[in-house]
């Protein structure tokens, strides 16, 4: 039913997992090594043609403090804090209280209200793209950092709620009964019986959120016009100039932009393998 473990598999099976799993590895990383590789190449590397070679100097530091100081780049960093902080404070914040909702009141619509969260998972955000664009438009929110926040808080709002209420739901409810027996108010029963019980799928909703919000590309196009408002993930398009391709600043913006959801996974990596196991045995 189950495949066997490699360590009980024959010779001939162990030999060719050490084979293909560094060899597949080594094709996943290349895409992140061509762009390194790219961030460290001098601009005449790459406008005589060098771009696959070997660089004929290596130009890191230079290359890396060009990104801040021929471009706005600490400003798009800025931006995306500013809008993937609060994203994940009101998503994780409204679907915990949904979540519990959902998960412990039984009211007529529960079951309805719950495939609706679902079903909202399932649709395609690009056939949004022209009414969000308008509503932001109408209610002055376009081209602004809250206007992306409430946009972003929405949107992963659906989702957050429904991992969050199967988490609750895998509660015991007798600790929810016996809290209740004794005289507990329902919202201390919330913040001192069942957040403490979830917080490792906190967590781990967290890291997935600011890995999804911090790596928008779409919204942060469709919700912005200026420079002043982009995260980075939008802003990086601003390192090429009208007639030059500065690839190797954008390949080093790249690499920027992607060390703190890198970052925040290590340091939440107890946490987010916590939350994910959360429940996995009985």
């Amino acid at each position: 039913m189950f495949p066997r473990p490699i360590d009980r598999s024959g010779f001939a099976t162990q030999l060719g997992y050490q084979i293909i799993v560094p060899i597949a590895l080594l094709i996943w990383l290349l895409p992140l090594i061509a762009i390194f590789m790219t961030s460290i190449r001098p601009a005449a590397d790459i406008n005589s043609g060098n771009v696959f070679g070997i660089p004929s100097r290596i130009a890191l530091i230079e290359n890396y403090i060009a990104v801040f100081t021929q471009s706005e780049a600490l400003r798009y960093l800025t931006n995306s804090f500013l809008i993937t902080i609060p994203t994940v404070i009101i998503s994780v914040g409204l679907a915990c209280l949904g979540g519990y909702a959902l998960a412990i009141y039984r009211f007529k619509v529960a079951l309805p209200l719950f495939f609706l969260f679902v079903a909202g998972n399932f649709v395609p955000y690009q056939i949004l793209m022209v009414p969000v664009r308008d509503m932001s438009v109408q209610s002055g929110l376009y081209d602004t950092i809250q206007g992306q926040v409430l946009f972003h808080g929405a949107f992963q709002t659906g989702f957050c709620t429904l991992f969050m209420r199967n988490f609750i739901k895998a509660l015991p409810f007798d600790l929810i009964e016996s809290a209740r027996i004794e005289g507990v108010k329902e919202w201390k029963i919330f913040w001192y019986v069942v957040l403490p019980l979830v917080r490792p799928a906190i967590a781990a909703l967290s890291v997935l959120i600011f890995t999804f919000v911090w790596n928008d590309f779409f919204w942060a196009n469709v919700l912005t016009q200026g420079e002043s408002v982009k995260p980075i993930t939008a802003g990086v398009r601003a390192l090429n100039g009208q007639f030059v391709n500065n690839w190797h600043l954008v390949s080093a913006a790249s690499l920027m932009a992607a060390m703190p959801p890198v970052a925040m996974f290590f340091l939440m990596q107890k946490h987010f393998i916590a939350g994910l196991t959360l429940g996995a045995v009985k």
